[in-house]
């Protein structure tokens, strides 16, 4: 042992004092008397020898939703130093959740873990379970907290520098501030939220058992309420009746006459984002099922026995329930109104982002999903500038070839022209420009800039927000990360449309939403589909086009 000593002491010492031994093996023999055998490689160039390129950017993203997941999954995180930020460890598959609340799908079917989804990519990609409370844009750095550890000062902050910062948190559940919804509801944004929901039925089922309830008691238990007849409210109604009827009404059959389900909208339908046909099927389904469907109600308080309404004929109507799940919309997260605040946004809903997603008024900040909307240029803003680019001859007028000559490029920086055009049933600028101005057929027909304004004064009509879908911030975040992956060549390169404010070009093009259809499951195996085309598709068939398309 003295001799295996002497000679790992020796090895060690001949590689301290020669560091171009960079390969170095050692192996112990595990024969009768032992031994230690030691090589390296002297030929090795030293690694601190060798080149090293530039330092890559640093790109946090905060949030591992649809839009941040999507972005990293399609991110070239070797062009990068890669970080990600978010209080949730995992991905979840957020149209399933009200499945999830009825035992119909399992939480761990919905979720995959965000390190799982890391590892597959090339670089080192960090993520820490935090959340983020503080953006300093102007010196680029966010504050963060952790909830799970702390540091020396026993407050768990951190602080993280960027050189583009992706910012991806979605938003929280909308209140509007009406009194104790915070401490008597129950959300569905999270997969928390719909274990706690699911939890809570069977919680209410288990109290209305009990012996010593009259039978107002126990069908006080037994009222479920849904506020907001959106797509999510519409789709646990459903859950809910189908959990009762099928499966509840088994192991509570004592009690399962006495339970209702009240779905409450303020507006005058439910499903009011879908064509009307799936909206009256909705509303005529959810009849013949039972589920009371109360359109034109505003839910003014909550407390932790009645939930009080408005409505114009009736007037405050205060309705006990047993459990009561807000579904009534978005709102935005506290931190995103104070950095909104201080980028001069304080009076918008959501951070305003330009066509190619940059939050106005920042540097390198890039914002996806429901966070955030898109601010698209209007066309009547840039009048005088498209006609002075379109004006190559610098005339004063501008000819149908002329406009027609940059038509390609204005289509791509303002969608609004081509769907107004579409909108009207018109062929093409010819038609526009005839509204302004005689027989435009004939290139030599000509437009000041007066009647060139009158032909396009109506066309920002056009202009629409998009919807805070799971499918936009997934074609968000797919966007972004090949805008971040050709970002060097694009600088060379441009393959975006002409400057209508400056020279050159863009360098990349702006998003443009591509809108796949929309689903609406009702229940006892119907679903309610609205496709590209002004296809609708209701029943049995379209409830496994559904989950054909969630299977993908």
């Amino acid at each position: 042992m003295r001799w295996t000593a002497f000679i790992w002491e020796g090895a060690s010492r001949a590689f301290n004092h020669r560091p171009t031994f960079t390969n170095l093996v050692l192996v112990l023999g595990a024969a009768s008397s032992g031994g230690l055998v030691a090589y390296a490689d002297s030929n090795s160039n030293d690694v601190l020898d060798k080149p090293q390129g530039p330092p890559k950017k640093k790109v946090v993203v905060l949030g591992t939703g649809w839009g941040g997941t999507t972005f990293l999954r399609n991110l070239d995180s070797s062009q990068y130093d890669v970080q990600v930020i978010s209080p949730r460890n995992y991905f979840a598959f957020t149209p399933l959740l009200p499945s999830v609340t009825c035992g119909t799908v399992e939480p761990r079917s919905v979720v995959e873990p965000i390190r799982r989804i890391l590892e597959k990519k090339d670089g080192d990609i960090k993520f820490w379970e935090a959340e983020c409370f503080k953006i300093d844009s102007a010196n680029k750095k966010i504050h963060c907290r952790s909830n799970i550890g702390t540091n020396l000062d026993g407050n768990g902050e951190f602080l993280v520098d960027y050189d583009y910062l992706v910012i991806a948190v979605g938003a929280r559940s909308n209140t509007f501030n009406t009194p104790g919804v915070e401490e008597n509801c129950y959300f569905l944004k999270e997969v928390e939220d719909a274990q706690k929901i699911r939890r809570n039925v069977m919680d209410c089922f288990e109290r209305a058992s009990l012996p010593y309830l009259n039978e107002e008691e126990r069908k006080k238990n037994l009222h479920f309420v849904i506020v907001g007849g959106g797509p999510t409210g519409v789709e646990f109604a459903a859950a809910l009746h189908d959990f009762v009827t099928e499966d509840l009404s088994k192991l509570y059959p004592s009690i399962q006459h006495l339970v209702k389900i009240s779905l409450i909208e303020a507006a005058g339908h439910i499903l009011t984002m879908f064509d009307k046909r799936i909206t009256e099927f909705a509303e005529d389904k959810f009849g013949r099922d039972g589920i009371d469907v109360k359109t034109g109600y505003k839910v003014v308080k909550v407390s932790k026995d009645a939930i009080t309404m408005q409505n114009p004929a009736t007037g405050d109507i205060a309705v006990p329930y047993g459990m009561a799940v807000w579904s009534t919309g978005i709102g935005t997260r506290p931190f995103i109104s104070e950095f909104m605040k201080q980028i001069g946004q304080g009076n918008r809903r959501v951070l305003a982002t330009d066509e190619w997603l940059r939050v106005r008024e920042c540097d390198g900040v890039y914002a996806v999903g429901d966070c955030a909307t898109i601010n698209q240029r209007k066309v009547m803003d840039d009048i005088s500038e498209i006609f002075r680019v379109a004006d190559k001859d610098n005339s004063g007028t501008l000819t149908v070839k002329e406009i027609q000559d940059v038509l390609d490029d204005i289509y791509v920086r303002y969608p609004q022209i081509e769907l107004y055009l579409k909108s009207r049933q018109m062929n093409g600028i010819a038609d526009l420009v005839r509204t302004a101005k005689g027989d435009a057929e004939k290139e030599s027909v000509e437009l000041n800039i007066e009647e060139f304004k009158k032909a396009l004064s109506l066309v920002d009509s056009q202009v629409k927000f998009l919807p805070a879908t799971a499918q936009v911030a997934s074609q968000q975040g797919q966007y972004l990360a090949r805008c971040f992956n050709k970002m060097k060549d694009a600088e060379e390169n441009p393959e975006g449309p002409i400057r209508i404010r400056g020279e050159g070009r863009h360098r990349f093009r702006p998003f443009r939403y591509r809108h796949l259809g929309q689903f609406a499951p009702l229940g006892g195996e119907q679903t309610a589909a609205q496709l590209p085309g002004d296809w609708i598709s209701i029943g049995h068939s379209s409830q496994w086009l559904w989950y054909s398309v969630y299977a993908t």
